[in-house]
């Protein structure tokens, strides 16, 4: 008769975002991993080799750690506000969202977005993402082409 699989114990879940690739022990990895007992400087090896090829974005990760003090890393897509930034070559959004329009997104470009973001997003369609991603857009003083 075969051992029961026992799955290990989660004792926490961290989220932070980090610039890919640029992972140091630094606040505020190092404050969130080692009152955990999680090796830093494991993770930001493990994490800056999975983030190499992403250029420089943030990538929100996800951190189970688990009793016995080991971990699991999950990266997330990045942030919409970084993704609309990057397709409109923007430093920032607008400070008057409403009444300063600082760029437009085509609807090419959100599609894009929307490829990119949809396994992340609460969404059940293509057409509800969208919807979403334009409502960050319209915060972001980003006017959306149809």
């Amino acid at each position: 008769m075969a051992k029961p699989i026992r799955k290990k114990k989660i004792e926490k879940v961290i989220k932070l975002q980090i610039s890919a690739g640029k992972a140091t022990p630094a606040p505020p990895i190092g404050p969130a991993l080692g009152q955990h007992g999680v090796s830093i400087m494991d993770f930001c090896k493990k994490y800056n080799e999975m983030t190499k090829d992403k250029g420089n974005i943030v990538v929100p990760v996800e951190i189970t750690i688990y009793g016995d003090k080991s971990f699991s890393i999950k990266l997330k897509t990045p942030p919409v506000s970084m993704l609309i930034k990057n397709a409109l070559n923007l430093t920032r959004g607008s400070d008057r969202p409403n009444t300063k329009i600082v760029g437009t997104l085509s609807k090419d470009q959100l599609s894009k977005i929307v490829d990119i973001k949809i396994q992340d997003l609460n969404a059940v369609s293509q057409d509800a993402a969208k919807r979403i991603i334009k409502g960050s857009a319209r915060s972001m003083g980003v006017k959306v082409t149809l």
